[in-house]
């Protein structure tokens, strides 16, 4: 990698840990090119020249933590040995992601995120298919198996994952669930609604 390169990349990282930083501190209305390029002590041009917009900064650090919580989710599915701890990983890694990375969770489950969701979902989906393969063949071979119930495949990922970003959403925005309780309770409540004899 040349010299330029390197401090293209170094810019990039700067620009991004500082949105996140201001995400925390701000919400969306902190995200402004001045607080941004303030904050990461980068100028308005080379905000512009890699992210096209304060928009598509956003939408790359959106990207950026949302691959690495799939990455740490099919981390959990590869080390697990049956179906029910899986499921139960899988729901424990989701909620210790957002315990550690409360700014970047609020991020994910932001409005923003929403609107990119709804208004791009096929690109996204797309853009995170290593990420997502591997957590749809884990969820198809344990359905072949038996072991899973045999649901359409978003059925299953709104099962597994939909009680988990609820409550995640929750914790993020009021701040009265227990998030030690919902890793007790969830994980065995989850499996149950998706395993073939529900127990």
């Amino acid at each position: 990698m040349s010299p330029k390169q390197q401090r293209g990349e170094a810019t990039v990282e700067l620009l991004l840990d500082a949105a996140l930083r201001l995400y925390g501190q701000e919400g969306e209305q902190g995200l402004t090119v001045s607080a941004v390029t303030k904050a990461s002590g980068v100028s308005l041009g080379s905000l512009y020249h890699h992210f096209g917009s304060i928009d598509g900064l956003v939408d790359a650090l959106l990207m950026r933590w949302l691959e690495r919580l799939l990455g740490e989710m099919v981390t959990a599915l590869e080390r697990s040995r049956t179906a029910r701890t899986g499921v139960r990983a899988l729901v424990r890694t989701y909620l210790s992601f957002v315990r550690e990375h409360p700014a970047a969770g609020r991020l994910l489950h932001s409005s923003h995120a929403d609107r990119l969701g709804m208004a791009q979902a096929k690109q996204l989906r797309d853009t995170q298919e290593a990420r997502l393969t591997p957590l749809a063949g884990w969820l198809q071979r344990h359905v072949d198996k038996g072991e899973i119930a045999p649901l359409a495949p978003p059925l299953l990922e709104s099962l597994v994952l939909g009680p988990v970003i609820g409550v995640s959403r929750r914790w993020l925005a009021v701040g009265d669930v227990d998030l030690d309780e919902a890793a007790r309770v969830l994980p065995e409540r989850i499996w149950r609604s998706v395993s073939t004899d529900g127990a």
